[in-house]
């Protein structure tokens, strides 16, 4: 089931622009008890730190968490907000979580030409700065993009543990979220591809269109492992301080 807070969104003659947080993992690897994009970072859970930087990008019209559909943590009084959609429609993959989250912001009067910016709920060190950074550098691109890192060290291929080649890097990114698409166009690409992609551009890859890189920062890094709580901690008190 999908459950919504009512809004009313502002009108505008021009595409408008969504952001998609999938929030529906598990969070494995990250080693916590729970959802790691629920685990308390400096006091609030780490989606919560998303969210704002979201909040304070007035050229977003409207956020949508997508939830998987026994999640009721938005349902807590402390974290129910109206300022956000949130859908339980989340997926067993981060691809269908997107999907089926593009299907509720067209349910929601959304149209395929919007802009959708698609980002990780745990990358909880994104900044309203960077988000509009993606804006201004893709708002009137045909394609769309991403914000990426040029690799800034050696890249080794493994076999059975040892090295069995070293990589030039001088033409690697790593890629980070937001991805910023056109609705219509990556509701297509995510249907075709299914779910083996593992980020947005993937799929608009695979539709033979090449999207942008809009350089980042190495701040806005997936909490992923146990040792990067600490790592975003740190991070969020330098800022506070």
């Amino acid at each position: 089931m999908t459950e919504l807070t009512d809004i009313t969104l502002k009108p505008t003659a021009t595409p408008r622009c969504w952001a998609l947080i999938p929030c529906a993992g598990t969070g494995s690897r990250a080693g916590a008890a729970g959802p790691k994009q629920y685990q308390v970072l400096v006091g609030q859970p780490m989606v919560m730190h998303t969210l704002a930087a979201f909040a304070e990008v007035p050229r977003i019209d409207q956020t949508l968490v997508v939830v998987s559909p026994d999640d009721h943590f938005f349902q807590a009084p402390q974290y129910a907000n109206t300022s956000f959609l949130v859908a339980a429609c989340g997926g067993s993959t981060r691809a269908a979580s997107v999907f089926n989250g593009l299907n509720v912001l067209l349910a929601e009067g959304a149209v395929t030409h919007d802009w959708v910016l698609v980002h990780d709920a745990a990358r909880c060190l994104i900044t309203p700065e960077q988000i509009n950074q993606l804006l201004d550098a893709c708002l009137l691109d045909e394609v769309g993009g991403l914000l990426a890192l040029p690799l800034p060290d050696t890249l080794k291929a493994a076999q059975a543990g040892r090295v069995a080649a070293t990589l030039p890097r001088v033409d690697k990114w790593l890629a980070q979220t937001p991805q910023m698409f056109r609705i219509g166009s990556l509701r297509e690409a995510l249907e075709l591809a299914g779910d083996a992609v593992t980020d947005e551009s993937s799929a608009i890859e695979a539709m033979g269109l090449a999207p942008k890189l809009v350089p980042g920062s190495a701040q806005n890094f997936k909490v992923t492992y146990p040792e990067d709580f600490e790592l975003a901690r740190a991070v969020l008190v330098a800022r506070e301080g």
